[in-house]
């Protein structure tokens, strides 16, 4: 496929998308690496154009460089970001309490800290994420590990045999430093790679999967 023909279906599936107003977005395509420039209205809107760009079949990769322009132009002040920020991440039945700390600056949101799951980690920055007046979030959290190496490698290879759509013979599971997981072996499909992945995920003080597994 061309990067002319490449930039089109692009341009296509960002018209196509309902969360995305295209109006304002570029594509430039050149080998397969695709450029997004421009403007949307919200940080949400960025990362759903992003993810409207990257499942068009030809994209090898996306460089994101568009701007996050709010209604009128107005910005909301960071220390009302800040305020708002740590409300609802104390709210949250996910996160939590006291385990994250916020930091905002020109609207972007700087999240660290420590929590014990993955989950919670990426829980926390979805929150953030639908605030208005937010033009990104860079997540600092760690996750800490609180069980032994050889807890963990049971606990995923038993989350393994009991998920349907994974085959776990094929799997070898290894554990480094308490939450450092690397898979190896082979899956029939990709759906099964998927889940083995969110099966080392769900456990408790993973902290890195390395992906090993071949499609065969």
């Amino acid at each position: 496929m061309s990067d002319k023909s490449l930039q089109q279906d692009i341009l296509d599936e960002l018209d196509f998308e309902p969360s995305v107003n295209a109006a304002h977005i570029g594509v430039a395509v050149n080998n397969g690496v695709v450029t997004l420039n421009g403007h949307v209205g919200s940080y949400v809107e960025k990362l759903a154009a992003e993810k409207a760009a990257r499942r068009v079949k030809g994209v090898r990769a996306v460089a994101q460089e568009m701007d996050v322009r709010f209604p009128s132009d107005k910005k909301t002040a960071d220390d009302d970001i800040a305020a708002r920020a740590v409300n609802i991440l104390a709210w949250s039945a996910v996160v939590p309490s006291g385990s994250v700390k916020v930091k905002v600056q020109d609207g972007w949101v700087g999240l660290s800290g420590d929590v014990e799951w993955q989950y919670q980690r990426t829980a926390a920055e979805a929150e953030i994420r639908r605030l208005s007046g937010v033009a990104g979030v860079v997540n600092s959290i760690t996750i800490k590990p609180r069980v032994v190496a050889g807890d963990v490698k049971r606990k995923i290879e038993g989350a393994l045999r009991r998920h349907a759509e994974v085959e776990a013979q094929g799997i070898r599971v290894s554990v480094e430093d308490g939450g450092h997981v690397a898979l190896e072996g082979h899956v029939h499909d990709w759906r099964q790679r998927e889940a083995a992945r969110q099966a080392a995920w769900s456990a408790p003080g993973v902290t890195r999967v390395d992906d090993h597994l071949l499609v065969s």
